[in-house]
């Protein structure tokens, strides 16, 4: 028709050109989890402050300067002072760490009756845990010296004109002193440990077996011991590696006359200039650690964590 406009048709609509994706050059980086990044400060702490002495005194022992050797071993054998101290150490141990425990056990017991006056007692039980080794066996000095106190009260009584508590000759005594002031200064820490895990147990299995007619007895025995069995895990771990490490009070009360191990590598490395046998004997104390922690794991076990027994 005249006249008539004609228009083009619109082009169809072209898709966006799509480039194909290039594999990315950069490999993504392994995230690390934080909670291994909160941790690593403590570890390299640790690791440097234990791990590393460790290595080293290891190395001391059993090197020399031609290599590796076992003449520090041996010389350490040959002194006739390693096998008293070792007697010494392990006699400490046998006597102190069951007392420790009894008194201890008795003191948190008689304080989750909540008696009158019940926190100031906790507390002057507890003064102990504030002292140093060396300031408490200077304390119980004191009253052991030749002209100390137990000296002059006997001496007040009439009851003698005094005693050699610490003579060289008097073995006896000397443990006897270097115990009761172990046992003074170190029980707190015992009783801190118990008296928390007491406080975890709920009083109502307590009260329920008391309903059905359990004596005190059977209720310690049945109901509260076998609960605290954690807390006397740890302690009493604790408390042996302590005691192995037994060195300032009797040093203190005795010197080198009632020798102990701690006090051998001190007179080794301090007195003798010989780093390399101190080290040796430091050995010793490591291993009879290991083994009587790893003896306590496996006697003090829980059954039902590891299935009960069959």
């Amino acid at each position: 028709m005249p006249g008539a406009v004609t228009t083009a048709p619109d082009p169809a609509p072209t898709e966006p050109k799509t480039t194909p994706a290039r594999p990315s050059r950069r490999r993504r980086r392994t995230r690390v989890p934080t909670a291994a990044l909160l941790v690593a400060p403590s570890v390299v702490f640790l690791a440097a402050l234990f791990l590393w002495p460790i290595v080293v005194g290891v190395g001391q022992a059993v090197t020399g300067t031609d290599g590796p050797t076992l003449a520090h071993l041996r010389r350490m054998v040959d002194d006739p002072y390693f096998w008293t101290a070792t007697r010494n150490t392990a006699l400490l141990i046998v006597v102190l760490i069951p007392l420790q425990f009894a008194f201890a056990l008795t003191m948190a017991l008689l304080l989750r009756e909540r008696p009158r006056l019940a926190s100031f007692y906790f507390y002057v039980w507890c003064v102990p845990l504030a002292i140093s080794d060396l300031a408490a066996g200077l304390v119980w000095l004191s009253i052991f010296a030749d002209r100390g106190y137990l000296n002059s009260a006997l001496a007040h009584l009439g009851l003698g004109d005094g005693y050699a508590w610490l003579s060289y000759d008097n073995q006896t005594t000397m443990f006897v002193a270097v115990l009761l002031a172990e046992l003074w200064r170190a029980t707190s820490l015992v009783l801190v440990i118990v008296v928390a895990g007491l406080q975890n147990i709920p009083r109502d299995y307590d009260e329920a077996a008391a309903v059905f007619g359990a004596t005190y007895w059977q209720r310690l025995r049945h109901v509260i011991l076998p609960q605290l069995r954690p807390s006397l895990q740890v302690a009493l771990i604790l408390r042996t590696i302590l005691g192995l490490q037994t060195f300032a009070v009797a040093q203190a009360l005795t010197g080198r006359s009632f020798p102990l191990l701690v006090g051998e590598t001190y007179q080794w490395y301090v007195t003798l200039q010989n780093e390399r046998v101190s080290a040796a004997i430091a050995l010793v104390i490591m291993l009879m650690s290991l083994g009587t922690a790893v003896v306590y794991l496996r006697v003090l076990r829980d059954p039902a964590a590891t299935g009960g027994e069959r």
